[in-house]
């Protein structure tokens, strides 16, 4: 990948979630950064707006085929990761086959900048991991990152001369990684969607973060002996003539958004010219869904919504912004474990998939079912009894929309 290229710094996005409202000034700024830089991602490119939901990640899969080198796998996206090409581009020391524990991806790629023997290595943090749906990680687990990150450093120490790690974790977990890895030089954060960007250093390390949501970018560049790093935003603005080979995918980002313009009605009152808090949304929902369908109990986690300022009509943009990952509404089991401990439920609950939501609040004693998502159901719960036959998005459609005058026909 780095062929007729001289290299002299890492570009690093994270957490882009398919935010391709504004992508041509993303796209060209990439582009021109390419010759001289390494282009990598900390994960989670893929799911988060209307362009993935329409396009099913077709978009995202030619920009990080034309842009990048490296890519870290995050737990939105996780299959996308295992189609030939991008597997290819992926990198991971502590993803896993769980039955012959065999590494699930390659767990270096190694290049020069700056005449420097570079190293570059990633890992997902567990939260991250347990919060891929159940159903795509069935034969996957990961290993303590730490250890896999030694051994990967004791099986190549003799080929790199600076360690780059590339890390779906949290900004947290990685303060703790490179307390316990002194080898690592510069760590790239993403996944947790925090306002804390860096430089933060810990020993030797500098730790970065690029903004997420196609906002900015994180840079690291040999210093001296050592290295610095940065953080910057993308362009507000295109540039005046797009590179022509940005100009197909312009093309096609073009006519999604203009399939994203459908007019789905007029939006009610209450949530008009604000972007509504997802808590006050969901509360709202969870209420509504407990009435219309008639069900004892509702949980609902607040990261199943995206905060989205709205204006005096839905559009199928907005919507498919505020609700991105198409889940489906089912009733789901209890564990039987926690049927006495609706306390401890919760406390489960809120530790894997983020706060949340209930209706009612508190829920009642001896629930056997709740009506939830999909993935609540099967990564978090017992499993669904059966499907509501409603999708979330369709009910936070009618939270948002006033009905149309005169009736359904």
């Amino acid at each position: 990948m780095t062929t007729q290229r001289t290299l002299r710094q890492i570009v690093a996005t994270t957490d882009v979630h398919s935010a391709l409202e504004n992508a041509v000034p993303f796209l060209s700024r990439l582009h021109a950064l390419r010759p001289t830089s390494l282009i990598v991602d900390c994960g989670d490119f893929f799911e988060g707006s209307g362009y993935y939901r329409l396009a099913q990640g077709a978009i995202e899969r030619e920009i990080l085929l034309q842009l990048y080198d490296v890519l870290a796998p995050g737990n939105h996206g996780w299959p996308h990761h295992f189609e030939p090409e991008l597997h290819r581009l992926t990198v991971c020391a502590n993803a896993v086959q769980v039955d012959t524990g065999d590494a699930l991806f390659r767990r270096l790629y190694t290049t020069r900048i700056s005449g420097r023997r570079v190293g570059i290595t990633a890992v997902i943090g567990q939260q991250a991991f347990d919060a891929i749906p159940a159903k795509h990680r069935a034969d996957h687990r990961v290993t303590d990152p730490v250890q896999a990150l030694r051994e990967v450093m004791l099986a190549h120490h003799h080929e790199v001369d600076d360690w780059i790690l590339l890390s779906h974790s949290g900004f947290d977990e990685d303060h703790k990684l490179a307390a316990v890895c002194p080898f690592l030089d510069v760590v790239f954060a993403g996944h947790c969607h925090s306002a804390r960007y860096g430089p933060v250093r810990v020993g030797d390390a500098l730790i970065v973060k690029g903004r997420e949501l196609a906002d900015g970018y994180a840079i690291a560049t040999p210093v001296g002996p050592g290295w610095g790093a940065g953080t910057t935003r993308f362009p507000d603005r295109a540039p005046p003539l797009v590179p022509a080979e940005l100009e197909p995918l312009e093309s096609k980002i073009g006519e999604l958004r203009q399939q994203l313009t459908a007019v789905l009605g007029p939006v009610t009152k209450a949530y008009q010219h604000r972007t509504p808090d997802r808590r006050d949304l969901l509360v709202d929902l969870a209420a509504r869904l407990r009435t219309g369908l008639g069900v004892g109990a509702v949980i609902l986690n607040e990261t199943v919504l995206r905060p989205v300022p709205l204006g005096d009509i839905l559009t199928l943009g907005d919507l498919l912004a505020i609700e991105p990952f198409d889940n489906q509404l089912v009733h789901a089991h209890v564990p039987e474990d926690f049927r006495q401990d609706l306390h401890g439920l919760l406390a489960h609950l809120a530790e894997q998939a983020g706060p949340l939501v209930t209706s009612p609040d508190p829920l009642p004693d001896g629930i056997t079912t709740v009506l939830t998502t999909d993935y609540l159901a099967d990564t978090c719960l017992a499993g669904r009894t059966h499907a509501a036959g409603l999708l979330l998005g369709q009910a936070v459609k009618h939270v948002l929309t006033t009905p149309a005058q005169g009736g359904t026909r």
